[in-house]
Parts: structure tokens; sequence; C-alpha cells
């Protein structure tokens, strides 16, 4: 087995730290282990799309990114049939995406939002 070190805030430690109450991890690193895998399972997942695809795309933020999700939403217009804008608390925002068309560019809008570190959550559910 490998060490790999990483740093995290206090916020997500906290959450790990929750997380591994509620759930019953036998540590933190039991807590970062199942992350990571459910992130390579929803990766080869979403790599393993292809042709022609309907998905539902849902992203976090806070509302001072709004522009920062029009300008990769611009990019995509052909592919989003819907779009859902909502408040959830305070600052942070709910966007859905209905998507149709093709499994690379499902991947590529997906990557654009993945790929922003302003982002609380991405999260592609395709059919």
């Amino acid at each position: 087995m490998t060490i790999v070190s990483i740093s995290l805030n206090e916020e997500i430690l906290s959450e790990i730290d929750k997380l591994q109450k509620s759930l019953g991890f036998s540590g933190r690193s039991e807590v970062i282990r199942a992350g990571i895998r459910t992130f390579v399972s929803e990766e080869k997942q979403k790599n393993e799309l292809s042709g022609k695809q309907h998905a539902i795309l849902l992203v976090i933020h806070d509302d001072e990114y709004d522009d920062i999700v029009s300008d990769i939403k611009h990019d995509y217009e052909t592919l989003i049939t819907t779009q859902l804008h909502s408040k959830i608390d305070g600052e942070r925002c709910m966007e859905l995406f209905i998507l149709d068309g093709d499994s690379k560019q499902i991947k590529e809008i997906t990557q654009g939002f993945q790929t922003n570190k302003n982002m609380d959550t991405v999260k592609l559910i395709a059919m």
C-alpha cells in the first residue's frame, strides 16, 4: 500500500469526521478511500458513455459564481434542453440541467464544471 499525503481545510475535515461517526467508518482514511472509490466509479461510468444520451447534470455553487455557470452553459446551449435554477440557502444555488445529445459533449460540460474549483457539487446521471 502506498501512503499519499493531502491537505484538508477544517470544514472538510469536520465533514469527514461527521461521516466517520454517522456511517461507522473505522477512521478518516476509510472515509477518504470510500469517497475516492465512488469518484473513480462515477468517472469510469462517465467515460464509458457513447452515442446519443439523455442525462441530468446537477451543479451546486455560491451565487457569486453565476457568471462562471453562464459561461460554461453558453458553450453547450444546443445540448441543454431544460435548466432550472434555485436558491437553496442564503447565497448557494442549485442548477439542474437536462441534457440531450452526444455523449462527448455531455462529458465535456460535466468536466467543465468538475474542474472548476468554485463549484461545490457536480453530479451527472446518464440514462
